[in-house]
């Protein structure tokens, strides 16, 4: 198997996500923006293009509002975008969607994206998905994202719940998830991270629940 060409995607690592209600809530905030930032600095020493991306709404928007303290990205974040190889701003959920990203990851003849940053309920769901046509492997770190909590006419769960819902779902079908070591040790060792598949995870998920 030849080695994944790896670009490491910071998807939307903004203040948004620590105040207010859309503070990410599991994993723990702190703990995965610490880990996100150990990722960015891993891929800079081994070289891994990084894009960071930042999600925008126009001013008076009441999140990610242009110009606003929410809208920024994280300190710890934006003192590494100068280490980042392209840095891009969108309005929708998948990162496919800001200008440029496709090509520029044709450009640097990526194969492989590693997802990083918020939510793992929307952005980094949306761009796992939108990734399977455009023919990219996709790797998720799920140490290095967060859920919030939900409810709404169709029930109520918890952060907790949400995220890891998703992470098996991911696994089953659209990305290989793993941890940040997991990864690094993958990344070190030139090899791809382990996937799922959708029958093998159908047939224990039947076993696992007769």
């Amino acid at each position: 198997m030849s080695t994944p060409r790896r670009a490491v995607i910071v998807i939307d690592a903004q203040n948004e996500y620590f105040q207010g209600p859309l503070a990410v809530h599991h994993p723990p905030r702190d703990a995965s923006l610490a880990t996100i930032v150990r990722v960015m600095d891993h891929a800079r020493d081994a070289d891994l293009p990084v894009l960071t991306v930042q999600h925008e709404l126009p001013e008076g928007s009441p999140v990610f509002a242009r110009g606003s303290e929410g809208w920024q990205l994280h300190p710890e974040v934006a003192r590494r975008v100068d280490d980042a190889q392209k840095h891009v701003t969108k309005s929708l959920g998948s990162v496919f969607t800001a200008d440029g990203v496709t090509a520029w990851l044709r450009d640097q003849q990526i194969d492989t994206i590693t997802l990083v940053g918020y939510m793992t309920n929307n952005c980094v769901l949306a761009t796992a998905a939108a990734a399977e046509p455009l023919g990219l492997s996709v790797e998720v770190l799920s140490d290095a994202t967060g859920a919030i909590h939900l409810a709404n006419d169709a029930g109520a769960v918890s952060a907790q719940q949400v995220h890891e819902t998703l992470m098996v779902l991911l696994q089953s079908n659209w990305a290989a998830v793993a941890d940040a070591d997991a990864w690094a040790a993958a990344l070190e060792g030139r090899q791809t991270l382990p996937r799922g598949d959708l029958g093998s995870s159908a047939v224990q998920g039947a076993a696992a629940r007769p």
